[in-house]
């Protein structure tokens, strides 16, 4: 099995960079890492990455399309050319996300995923996939569609639950009725359960927070803060976040979403330990601006995107993030100047954590797999590895 050996970086560590370091790899896995040269087998090709930063593979939690697809399509085209766009900003691997819809085209999704995991040879690994609604606050509802939005069934999340194994992770609204439940049968199954699209009080995401609810899905957006009710002040999803330590957050972190000094907030109070950034990308990331579609292309919402970020056709409220992964990086760290071994790790190892694959992803240490970033001094992409395999290179 031929190996490669990348030297000559600075390899990004989850607690520092190692200078003039090198990764060793076999097949899919990282033989060895460490500082300076080593003597490797005849039949290592050598790659030298001359100074350049070589990071864990990006892993993201919540996606829902880019160059111009959307896994609500349902096509194996459109899960795969997702993949194959964002894999270019390293990316390596990746949750996709539905959005609130009729029963059967959900279902047309779950279907459509088990065939593209299969062919999805040069694009961003699937990890599985994120349901996004359709238990959602009304009044949070965002750019979700209303007239699929319900509370949690458990004959309907039970039937897609045994419909598909490739579901890990499911965003709802806590205060729902039946919310709980749905919590405990997913929990008892393996699955993240985040809370999502949510008027909450703090009351009520303590509730949510011990039977299950663990993340809170991009934070800031489509969530209550302070709340008054008969007079009396209530803290909100927002405030719970904070206040509960163990609770994860995920952010959008393409600067419009979440603004300067929420980022530096969110840091300040969470930690890198406890955000992972996403870029919850719609069909029009890396895509030219303007008119653009949110969700299924026959008869999605339509949007405008401008100023890097979607937006509803009157401008009166965000639509959609068409971020990407790189972008994530290169903004929270000169919009809050945090250290580089941080926002890589709200990339890498802090999501690899909140899905429990830690032991395979997120880092890059012996034994783990092959996922890695090659980075210029501009934290611009240069290459991405998935799998020991090269599936993206800067001309």
């Amino acid at each position: 099995m031929l190996k490669k050996y990348f030297h000559n970086a600075k390899i990004i560590c989850v607690d520092r960079v190692i200078e003039s370091g090198y990764v060793y790899i076999e097949g899919r896995k990282i033989l060895d890492f460490g500082q300076g040269e080593i003597y490797v087998a005849e039949n290592t090709r050598k790659i030298d990455l001359k100074g350049c930063y070589l990071s864990p593979g990006f892993i993201d939690l919540h996606i829902h399309g880019g160059g111009g697809y959307d896994f609500m399509d349902a096509t194996v085209e459109a899960f795969l050319g997702v993949a194959n766009t964002h894999v270019k900003y390293g990316t390596t691997s990746m949750c996709p996300t539905s959005l609130t819809a009729d029963i059967d085209s959900i279902y047309r999704v779950l279907d459509c995923y088990q065939d593209a995991y299969k062919k999805n040879t040069d694009g961003a690994e699937f990890l599985g996939i994120h349901l996004e609604g359709p238990y959602l606050a009304m009044g949070q509802r965002g750019a979700q569609d209303p007239k699929y939005i319900r509370n949690p069934d458990p004959e309907e999340y039970k039937k897609f639950l045994s419909h598909s194994p490739h579901i890990i992770r499911w965003s709802a609204a806590p205060e729902l009725p039946g919310a709980l439940d749905f919590s405990d049968y997913l929990v008892s199954q393996g699955k993240l359960v985040s809370l999502a699209h949510t008027d909450a009080i703090y009351e009520e995401v303590v509730r949510g927070f011990e039977h299950g609810f663990s993340l809170a899905t991009h934070f800031y957006s489509a969530m209550s803060g302070i709340t008054r009710k008969n007079a009396k002040r209530y803290a909100g999803v927002i405030e719970s976040g904070y206040l509960i330590e163990d609770m994860d957050v995920e952010i959008i972190a393409d600067g419009i979403h979440v603004p300067a000094p929420l980022l530096q907030l969110i840091y300040k109070i969470k930690g890198p330990d406890r955000i992972a950034l996403v870029t919850d990308a719609m069909r029009a990331a890396a895509m030219p601006e303007g008119q653009s579609v949110l969700g299924r292309k026959e008869d999605g919402l339509p949007v405008i995107v401008e100023d890097g970020v979607a937006k509803l056709l009157d401008r009166s409220a965000f639509a959609g993030s068409v971020a990407t992964a790189d972008r994530l990086l290169r903004n929270y760290i000169e919009l809050v100047g945090i250290p580089l071994v941080d926002a890589v790790k709200m990339l890498t190892a802090t999501p690899a954590r909140i899905l429990k694959i830690n032991n395979q992803k997120g880092a890059i240490a012996k034994e783990m797999d092959a996922d890695l970033v090659v980075l210029n001094s501009d934290l611009c992409v240069e290459m991405t590895v998935v799998g020991g395999e090269i599936k993206y290179k800067r001309q």
